[in-house]
């Protein structure tokens, strides 16, 4: 999962890591807002690079200031990001900024790790100067990647190498004690005195390991509206992503490389699905509540005319399935359209009749389940 900015920053926070003050305003009216020392920086809350150059980063020294930056961000689209949110800190002055970041290398089984005397929103450049951006990769446990930093920041101006050599020390720790898969500090700002803080801070989580890190469950929990997708992977045990808001296929599919190669079909023949779905029929489990939520989210989409099922079983009972199905749309009142099944796999027959009885199709063949979706269309 890729936190926002502020939820990054408040991730690390909780892990011991230096941050300015920050506030989370969803609203240009800052009457009753909690808002850190001036002067601000405002920032836009999206999931996307390129925010300063957009003008989605400003600065405001009186209250009058910021609310009217906040007036002229939130509402603001950025690569088809509609901002919601700003992020209102303490500005950092007097300050050196440089980079680090930390990074899972699969193929290698290590972690990298990127470090620069020198950092902010030119950071791509470096890459080109021989020698500006050192890295390594090391192996994923403390002593392996104090060593890396030890050689990394070694050379540098005395008083950089020194805080660097701390900064990245302490993120080490949080990367391997947060589970991250990415974390990324740019800037991070290096003050006179050796100390050092965040700027900004790009942090990947591994949704896997979730279930061992609490600190991020919590911010999770306070924030379904701003991860929406990993709050119902967590919370209902099923991936749902909506592809296309104005989609008119609501599929309920299982596996994700089937979701998506559904998906490519559907599209290739001109139609508009809805939504990703892994429903994970193995999870079910003789409930039909996680189909409940999925019809529930698909009900949602404001042109949505058709459901199409297209469900490979292995361990699953397609006639058990089937039931539950039915159960589950019995119970979204909300969702009244025509369903089209595609099944292939275990009980198929029994699926086959317990369906028909409802006047759903049932095929196994896919060109004949679209042709069936499409007439629904017409």
């Amino acid at each position: 999962m890729f936190l926002l900015e502020h939820d990054a920053k408040s991730l690390l926070a909780m892990h011991g890591a230096p941050a300015p003050a920050g506030s989370l305003l969803a609203s240009s009216d800052i009457s009753d807002a909690s808002l850190p020392a001036p002067p601000w920086v405002v920032k836009a809350q999206i999931a996307a690079g390129g925010r300063g150059k957009a003008g989605l980063i400003r600065t405001a020294k009186s209250r009058d200031e910021l609310q009217s930056q906040l007036h002229a961000i939130l509402g603001a689209t950025h690569k088809n990001m509609t901002v919601r949110e700003c992020r209102v800190e303490s500005l950092v002055g007097d300050a050196v900024e440089t980079y680090v970041s930390f990074m899972l290398e699969p193929v290698s089984a290590g972690v990298r790790i990127m470090l620069a005397a020198q950092g902010g929103v030119e950071i791509e450049a470096l890459a080109k100067m021989p020698g500006a951006l050192k890295s390594a990769i090391s192996a994923p446990e403390a002593a392996a990647l104090h060593a890396a930093i030890d050689e990394l920041t070694h050379g540098l101006v005395p008083h950089l190498a020194q805080a660097l050599n701390n900064a990245a020390r302490d993120l080490a720790r949080l990367f391997l004690t947060a589970e991250l898969s990415l974390l990324e500090i740019n800037p991070l700002f290096v003050r006179r005195d050796g100390s050092w803080t965040l700027g900004d801070a790009k942090v990947v989580t591994d949704d896997d390991a979730m279930f061992r890190q609490p600190h991020l469950r919590a911010l999770l929990d306070g924030r379904e509206s701003a991860y929406p997708e990993a709050y119902r992977k967590q919370h209902h045990g099923c991936d749902y992503v909506v592809v296309d808001p104005q989609g008119e296929i609501g599929l309920l599919t299982t596996g994700a490389g089937l979701s998506m190669m559904l998906i490519d079909e559907l599209r290739a023949t001109g139609l508009k699905p809805y939504n990703f779905l892994d429903v994970r029929t193995g999870g079910l489990r003789g409930d039909p509540a996680r189909l409940v939520n999925v019809l529930n989210w698909i009900a949602e989409g404001p042109r949505v005319r058709v459901l199409f099922v297209n469900i490979f079983a292995g361990i699953t009972d397609l006639g058990e399935f089937s039931q539950l199905l039915i159960q589950a749309f019995a119970q979204t009142p909300t969702l009244k359209v025509p369903i089209v099944a595609r099944l292939i796999g275990t009980n198929l027959e029994a699926a086959r009749e317990f369906l028909a009885a409802r006047n759903i199709p049932v095929t196994t063949d896919l060109s004949e389940a679209i042709t069936h979706v499409r007439r629904h269309l017409q």
